[in-house]
């Protein structure tokens, strides 16, 4: 499994939106989070004197994810030594520059001290969670940062040696707020990020933002609104250079996710740490979800996984075809019933390229109903 995700819960505050597995500490336990994830790996046989550095059966390490949680948190000798464990057991040392080592940082966290530790450390690529430039927005988020950190952290990763950067922006937010979305895109391209990711504000259970709707004290963004700022984003982004390879994700120079393109094209990852996920192409696996559990478990030397699902042919077929829909790969033209295809086009939601169909904007908006088509049409990729 050339991927590897791994799950950093901690956080100082639980933002308005998130239902992620989390755990709020003032004190991060860097040293026994370290500990218990160099355990898992002993648990599952990864570090075993008998296997060579980099074995994936003939695969090695390409991508490195360390997500939250917000995994910045964690110090920078914590976080320097976990990297070196991890890559010394995942691939030959030599190869190390070729490993996508990305870490995500809330604008907070990032200083140039930290910055140049991170960097030394092998990180080489930063996911930024800005969110939004309107300090209003941020603090009705319950994000610790201001508007003008995203600006100060860009340009200290820059001045650490960071050139593949990506922004994180949520859009689709309640018309309450009278956030400016036009701005917010406008000063993200200003800081010339490699990457930006766009998400929908979307409601979950049991969040901050589920029970102010519930008590009528916020309302979710209309369908109409969320669409409006999502075509937006396409027209301000292209005019800046930036090119959808997915449908929440953009970049220029060439700067696409590696890590993410991996779970897009159905390829096989594994997880480490509470609440990560791994597959193997048929067996999807998660581990226990709160921090304490998991550690408990793997200390005492139990297996960290909480259940698995084996999917069936039909259902691997199913993720196949939403995934490659997903991206600007898109299907082959002969998975398209030809009366589909004609409607479709004719809408403006797909458009062939060679022998491929892929997604527009406004495909890419309706990509649940798309894909319902073409499974009740009995076909797959």
């Amino acid at each position: 499994m050339p991927h590897l995700y791994l799950h950093i819960p901690f956080c100082r505050r639980r933002c308005s939106y998130c239902d992620f597995s989390i755990a709020v500490r003032k004190r991060i336990p860097a040293r026994e989070y370290v500990d218990a994830v160099v355990r898992e790996l002993s648990l599952l046989g990864v570090t075993d004197p008998g296997r060579q550095p980099g074995d994936f059966g003939g695969e090695t390490l390409e991508t490195l994810y360390l997500g939250g949680g917000t995994p910045s948190l964690l110090p920078p000798d914590a976080l320097a030594t976990l990297l070196t464990s991890l890559l010394d057991v995942f691939r030959a040392t030599s190869s190390r520059n070729a490993v996508e080592v990305t870490l995500e940082a809330n604008p907070e966290d990032v200083k140039p001290e930290t910055a140049a530790a991170w960097r030394n450390a092998g990180v080489n690529r930063v996911s930024l969670g800005a969110q939004s430039f309107d300090d209003g927005v941020l603090k009705w988020m319950h994000r610790s940062h201001d508007s003008t950190r995203i600006g100060d952290a860009v340009r200290a990763l820059r001045a650490a040696g960071f050139d593949n950067i990506s922004l994180d922006l949520i859009f689709a937010l309640p018309a309450e707020l009278r956030r400016d979305w036009a701005r917010d895109l406008d000063l993200a391209c200003s800081l010339l990020p490699a990457h930006l990711s766009l998400y929908g504000l979307t409601v979950e259970e049991r969040t901050p933002l589920a029970r102010w709707i519930s008590r009528g004290a916020a309302r979710p963004s209309e369908d109409d609104r969320y669409a409006d700022e999502y075509l937006l984003a396409h027209v301000r982004l292209a005019a800046c250079g930036y090119r959808f390879y997915e449908v929440s994700n953009a970049e220029r120079d060439g700067h696409r996710s590696r890590h993410n393109s991996a779970y897009w094209s159905g390829r096989a990852y594994l997880g480490l740490g509470p609440a990560a996920h791994s597959f193997d192409g048929r067996v999807r696996r998660w581990n226990v979800a709160a921090w304490e559990a998991y550690r408990r478990a793997v200390v005492a030397g139990l297996p960290a996984v909480e259940a698995e699902e084996v999917l069936t042919e039909e259902q691997r077929e199913l993720e196949r075809l939403y995934l490659a829909l997903r991206t600007d790969t898109g299907v082959p033209r002969s998975v398209c019933p030809p009366d589909r295809l004609t409607a479709w086009r004719g809408e403006g939601w797909v458009e062939l390229q060679g022998e491929r169909v892929v997604c527009r904007p406004e495909g890419w908006l309706r990509l649940d109903a798309l894909v319902r088509d073409l499974t009740s049409a009995g076909r797959t990729v």
